[in-house]
This record gives C-alpha cells, sequence and structure tokens, in this order.
C-alpha cells in the first residue's frame, strides 16, 4: 500500500481522538500524535487497535513504543504488511 493511501486511512482513524482540531487540518507525514493532535496515551492504544484491524497485522510493543508520528506510523505499516506477505 503506498504511503499516500496509509496516510488517508489514519488520518480517519485518529480523526475521534484528536483534541487540537486546528492541528488536524495540517495532518502529514510529520504530525506528532501527541504534541501536534494532543492525542493522549490511552487513546494512542485505541489507535494502535484500530490500525491492527484496519489493516490486518499485528503490532508489538517495541514497534507501540516507537510511532510518535504519522510517518513513524506508516513505516511500521509498511513493514508490518511485507513480514505478512512472506
Amino acid at each position: 500500500m503506498e504511503t499516500k493511501e496509509i496516510v488517508y486511512c489514519l488520518k480517519k482513524i485518529v480523526k475521534p481522538y484528536v483534541q487540537n482540531d486546528l492541528a488536524f487540518q495540517d495532518f502529514n507525514i510529520k504530525t506528532d500524535f501527541i504534541k501536534d493532535l494532543e492525542i493522549n496515551s490511552a487513546h494512542l492504544v485505541d489507535i494502535v487497535l484500530d490500525v491492527e484491524d484496519e489493516f490486518n497485522i499485528a503490532i508489538d510493543n517495541k514497534s507501540m513504543e516507537s510511532m510518535m508520528t504519522v510517518g513513524d506510523a506508516v513505516g511500521i505499516i509498511q513493514k508490518k504488511q511485507v513480514e505478512n506477505d512472506r
């Protein structure tokens, strides 16, 4: 799946958890879930679960802890999809 498609899907997934609507309008690869969108850590877990369901992947704790930006999430999703294809 291409980066653009993944970012589009992520935007739909994180929308319900966003506290900073202004930052959400500029949602891009550099957007930080906590600093920019003001999503709390409990909701980040919900987002990870939603991402797992949406992309049919499993995200381990180490990967989850490194998923701070949209770009991080895209990289993890793409890596897990490649692993699933093997």
